[in-house]
């Protein structure tokens, strides 16, 4: 969507999240902003609101299914939804130990059933409205945060690209099934940004980069209705050859990689 007005993001009090409500913020834009850690929405709040946007922030669990759907109705009462951001999601590795059974289905209940618990309350929202929002023959736009690591499993953060993996396929699978209902879906693909989650890392990451470009990045590639949006391109390009490629080839590369820390 070219110009949204009213944007709903989760996972809003760091990291991406923040850095796309800041890039968002401006006069005529109201943002409801999400996540669980309420004395960082607040700065994230007032910051946004000096751009000049309107901002309701919530503290809110994307785990709890009810309370993400009340929250995104009631905002879509407030100010009809243009594009809701599903960014909510945590990381962890298994550092020398392997991954434990709660860590990984604490990474899944997150990761993938807080997508799903975010996306489908806007969907129904969006195909029950009868004429487009803001551009023409678009009723509304959804985007949902994947990550380079989904095209193939690390040892160290098998979870994670699980989670990750299955969240690219089920936004690609969406944006199929939905494009000819006027509602269009992307797949925000990034490599390594800095964040929280990052700055856990105790290894080198290639082509680092900082909140805010990344943001840039997402909303050119939003605005353009892209299907994936990958990046940096180098990144980009060297997951793409490695799930391309036979696991015989790459399993010797993959088990000398680093161990990113467990939770």
């Amino acid at each position: 969507m070219r110009d949204p007005k009213s944007i709903l993001i989760t996972g809003a009090s760091s990291g991406i999240g923040a850095a796309l409500a800041r890039e968002y913020a401006g006069p005529g834009c109201t943002l409801f902003l999400g996540g669980r850690n309420q004395s960082r929405l607040d700065e994230l709040t007032a910051d946004c609101t000096a751009r000049g946007a309107a901002v309701e922030s919530a503290a809110i669990d994307v785990t709890d299914a009810g309370a993400i759907a009340e929250w995104i109705a009631t905002s879509d009462d407030r100010a009809p939804l243009d594009l809701v951001i599903a960014n909510a999601g945590i990381s962890a590795g298994t550092g020398t130990a392997g991954e434990p059974r709660d860590q990984a289905q604490r990474i899944m209940a997150i990761n993938v059933d807080g997508v799903i618990n975010t996306v489908h309350p806007a969907l129904e929202r969006f195909a029950a409205r009868p004429a487009p929002v803001t551009d023409p023959g678009v009723k509304g736009q959804i985007a949902v945060m994947s990550s380079l690591a989904s095209f193939r499993g690390f040892a160290g953060a098998p979870a994670y690209c699980a989670s990750k993996a299955a969240v690219r396929n089920y936004g690609e699978g969406l944006r199929n099934a939905y494009a000819r209902g006027g509602i269009n879906v992307s797949v925000i693909c990034p490599g390594f940004v800095q964040s929280g989650m990052t700055d856990a890392n105790d290894f080198a990451m290639p082509f680092l980069m900082d909140g805010d470009r990344a943001a840039r990045i997402i909303r050119r590639g939003l605005a353009r209705n892209r299907g994936r949006i990958a990046f940096p391109w180098q990144m980009y390009g060297a997951a793409w050859l490695v799930q391309a490629l036979p696991t015989w080839s790459t399993d010797w590369a993959m088990r000398s990689l680093p161990n990113k820390a467990s939770d």
